[in-house]
């Protein structure tokens, strides 16, 4: 009668009742993370070298390749004489008025007026875009900073700004103008880009890209490498195992044995 492995796998699964689908299944979905730190532990080297690549190509991508960027700012009071600071109501009004500086600051209207004076290439979203608004806390006072690539025209945009917004605010509200405390200056360093930051933001992804990898290389590993993983994976005990031949140490056997069998036929 032929041995049939099928019949005998099957019936050592209706003994233990498990399947050798089920076990395999279940070592497959369970993630060994001492492996997986091992595996990062051996490849350390593979991290730093990407973190000195990226970080490199970061650095070199910041300061050669992006345009500088420069900030400008003025800075607008908001209380007009009309205003006293003689009452909490007031104080309540300065704070009210704050806000809707910002929004009138950043109009359509004064942001057009601004392209018609200084002759500008873009529209008023693209302006916008430039302009951030900012009040110190428990002041009324509004600074008014414009971003741009060219330092002397980041000040010529933020005093613009600055006088178009006073003209409007005068004219839109009835009152007098909104007195401007300072005008913006030409600056001598650049807002950005940050290379620094830049540089080690790179450094940290390619790590993190690697670390990645190294993962997925890990899990989806199911090569059987030791007797222990026979174990794991198939549920059978190993009987014997036949140990690597280590090449040196079987080199200098050979020569050894040649040597001896040589220094033998000599003697005779």
């Amino acid at each position: 009668m032929p041995f049939n492995n099928k019949n005998t796998v099957e019936n050592t699964n209706l003994l233990t009742g498990v399947s050798m689908n089920q076990i395999m299944t279940e070592e497959d979905d369970t993630i060994d993370l001492f492996e997986i730190y091992i595996e990062i532990k051996r490849r350390l080297w593979l991290l730093i070298l990407s973190a000195v690549l990226c970080g490199a190509l970061g650095y070199m991508v910041s300061r050669f390749v992006l345009t500088p960027t420069y900030t400008s700012t003025s800075m607008i009071y908001v209380m007009t004489k009309e205003t006293t600071l003689t009452s909490l109501a007031d104080l309540q009004i300065g704070s009210q008025l704050t806000n809707d500086y910002k929004v009138l600051v950043t109009s359509r209207t004064v942001l057009e007026d601004v392209i018609k004076r200084l002759a500008l290439d873009m529209n008023y979203l693209e302006l916008r875009k430039k302009i951030t608004m900012d009040n110190p806390a428990n002041t009324r006072i509004l600074k008014i900073s414009l971003l741009d690539t060219d330092p002397g025209r980041a000040k010529q945009l933020t005093d613009t700004v600055a006088d178009c917004a006073s003209d409007y605010i005068a004219d839109i509200m009835e009152q007098d103008p909104p007195k401007i405390i300072e005008y913006g200056e030409i600056p001598l360093k650049k807002t950005g880009p940050k290379t620094a930051r830049n540089a080690l933001l790179a450094a940290l992804m390619g790590m993190a890209i690697v670390c990645c990898g190294i993962v997925i290389a890990t899990i989806t590993n199911d090569a059987i490498k030791t007797e222990d993983d026979i174990e794991e994976y198939l549920g059978v005990p190993v009987l014997a195992s036949i140990p690597e031949i280590d090449e040196k140490a079987a080199e200098k056997a050979r020569h050894y044995g040649y040597d001896r069998r040589k220094s033998k036929k000599g003697d005779k």
